[in-house]
């Protein structure tokens, strides 16, 4: 299990970067649920949603890239921690995304 699941969390990362829209939603499932974390409030539902948001983020993030800097994997629970540079707004951003 843990080597399927890094593996899908590496697609995510892959395909993230390259902008790949198709290939990053084929990883999830038709009725993803994407809440803020820590915490628990729903942010939106469904991978017709998140195509929208992440196809928007790409087209005004087009340098954008994010590097893996350390990742958890437990069973089917990957934590990511993540570099982000290359937005629009010239900020470079640390993110944690946990994937399930």
């Amino acid at each position: 299990m843990k080597e399927i699941t890094g593996r899908l969390a590496q697609q995510l990362l892959d395909t993230y970067n390259q902008q790949n829209i198709d290939e990053f939603l084929g990883v999830y499932s038709d009725n993803v649920t994407v809440i803020t974390f820590p915490g628990d409030e729903v942010m939106y539902r469904g991978k017709e949603k998140m195509g929208e948001m992440y196809s928007q983020l790409f087209k005004n993030n087009p340098n954008q890239h994010a590097e893996l800097i350390s990742r958890m994997v437990k069973g089917n629970i990957v934590i990511d921690y993540e570099y982000v540079t290359g937005r629009a707004n010239g900020q470079t951003v640390y993110l944690c995304n946990s994937d399930v």
